[in-house]
């Protein structure tokens, strides 16, 4: 069993409730909250470093509280009980973009393994995707790789600005057909309207929330706002399989010509297709073909979380409420306290995680003032 976690408190509370049940979890996997691809969850403002210090310093804990529930439930079903704690993996990913941070990552943390993901798009051997998202994906630079609301199921989504599939959405919104047929139902989990549930993405769905919008009485700018929220949807089930079959030159009659992909942030640094030779290459530090200006991954993922709580922050402009007030105080509590331990990281592994230390932390210290400006305009309530 493998359990793909955002904290240690998570791991903690999830292997139990699996150990409870006479089931051992042989591996965590710790993911980035954000900088990552496809749904993206983010933590509360807590960071990928101290996360895994967290892991790191409380690993054989992990263990052993484990270990004890699940021989007490095996005792109590009459099942053998092992004699010694079983196998169990700690392993990381998101954002992971050089044999340097991959290394470190393994030795500084004890991790037993790095997952790499985004990068193997540009890996024809590796993954199936056509010609033309390839291209795009090669291409794609920072501002093309965003966090999106695409998804049916409302979770935040990594995305590729101008993917074909959303060309294909937007033009049936132009047509004044807002939605998708929903030919394979994979994401229906909506019943707003319907007694049998339906997918938000489906032209059935977005045709009875238009429908109510038009009856709400909204108008100008506030209208158009609820009405792009209701036709950003896309049909992901069908978007993310379509790029597959048109790469094996297989039929597309019920899928239509629309791909959808999910690359992390980390899709920006690379920006050629390469073989996979090459990238077992560069994931191992042979050689190297990632920009020098590239963010150190800890660094991408300090941004990520700014801009998300940004974000945030717009959306509560006009009514900042008490208890959403207090979340996101924390959350920027949790951000500067990432922020003091990459601090004292950095100032400590020197030339060991990154090149240039002394830009790192001149980095940390410009995000830690822009912190602080947002900190005080919620609690003036001035966002």
């Amino acid at each position: 069993i493998i359990i793909k976690v955002s904290d240690y408190r998570s791991a903690l509370i999830q292997g139990k409730f699996f150990a409870k049940k006479g089931l051992w979890a042989s591996e965590y996997r710790i993911e980035s909250g954000l900088n990552c691809g496809g749904h993206a969850f983010a933590t509360d403002g807590y960071l990928m470093g101290p996360i895994l210090e967290e892991f790191k310093n409380n690993r054989q804990n992990l263990i052993q509280e484990i270990a004890t529930i699940l021989n007490k439930a095996l005792e109590s079903k009459g099942k053998p009980v092992p004699k010694t704690p079983l196998p169990l993996r700690i392993t990381a990913q998101g954002g992971v973009g050089t044999g340097v941070e991959h290394r470190f990552l393994l030795d500084y943390y004890h991790l037993d393994s790095i997952g790499w993901g985004s990068p193997f798009l540009l890996v024809p051997e590796a993954t199936s995707v056509d010609e033309e998202t390839l291209n795009q994906l090669a291409k794609a630079q920072e501002k093309d790789l965003y966090l999106s609301g695409i998804s049916p199921l409302g979770v935040p989504f990594n995305s590729l600005r101008g993917n074909t599939k959303d060309i294909e959405k937007m033009q049936a919104v132009t047509q004044g057909r807002p939605g998708s047929a929903c030919p394979k139902e994979l994401l229906v989990s909506n019943n707003e309207f319907t007694e049998r549930r339906i997918c938000t993405a489906s032209r059935q769905y977005q045709r009875l929330k238009i429908k109510e919008l038009d009856a709400s009485g909204l108008s100008g700018m506030a209208y158009r706002k609820e009405f792009e929220k209701i036709v950003e949807k896309a049909c992901i089930c069908v978007g993310l399989g379509t790029s597959i079959l048109k790469a094996n030159r297989l039929d597309i009659k019920t899928e239509g010509e629309g791909v959808s992909v999910c690359p992390g942030p980390n899709m920006a640094y690379f920006s050629h297709v390469k073989s996979l030779t090459d990238m077992l290459k560069h994931i191992y530090g042979k050689i190297t073909f990632t920009p020098k200006n590239r963010p150190n991954l800890f660094l991408k993922e300090l941004q990520l979380y700014i801009d998300y709580i940004e974000n945030e922050l717009h959306s509560y402009r006009e009514n900042l409420q008490e208890k959403k007030e207090k979340y996101i105080l924390k959350f920027l509590e949790n951000l500067e306290s990432g922020i003091r331990y990459y601090k004292t990281l950095f100032s400590g592994v020197k030339h060991s995680f990154t090149e240039n230390p002394e830009q790192v932390l001149s980095e940390l210290h410009r995000s830690e003032k822009r912190l602080q400006t947002i900190k005080i305009a919620v609690s003036k309530q001035k966002i």
